[in-house]
């Protein structure tokens, strides 16, 4: 069974910054896929970014491209998502998600067998 533990959320003004981890309990082998979904209130879940252990692609939703970028220390079982530029549409719970592998798109969160508890993620003035 594999645990993801997500850390980092809290409350941030707009323009600001904050980076939320994820350790991940196993060693991340080179087929996984990592991914960063989030949920606000009333809405889907959706995925924000994604990254590839073996080769480390990267993918990005629109909505957070050029703002987000997802990174990984293998060494430390751990996936990054450094969020800049934050806007109160980001607020939500961030979770963490991985799959030993990933086919097809990325954004489905049925494509994920594990999944962490989430983060609270607020923008807010």
């Amino acid at each position: 069974q594999v645990q993801l533990v997500e850390s980092g959320g809290g409350l941030v003004q707009p323009g600001g910054s904050l980076r939320v981890s994820c350790v991940v309990s196993t060693v991340i082998r080179d087929s996984y896929a990592i991914a960063w979904f989030r949920q606000a209130p009333g809405k889907e879940r959706e995925g924000v970014s994604c990254i590839r252990s073996n080769d480390g692609t990267t993918y990005y939703a629109d909505s957070v491209k050029g703002r987000f970028t997802i990174s990984r220390d293998n060494a430390k079982r751990t996936v990054y998502l450094q969020m800049n530029s934050l806007k109160p549409e980001d607020t939500a719970v961030y979770y963490c998600a991985t799959t030993p592998l990933l086919v097809g798109g990325w954004q489905r969160p049925y494509d994920y067998d594990y999944w962490g508890l989430g983060v609270q993620v607020t923008v807010s003035s």
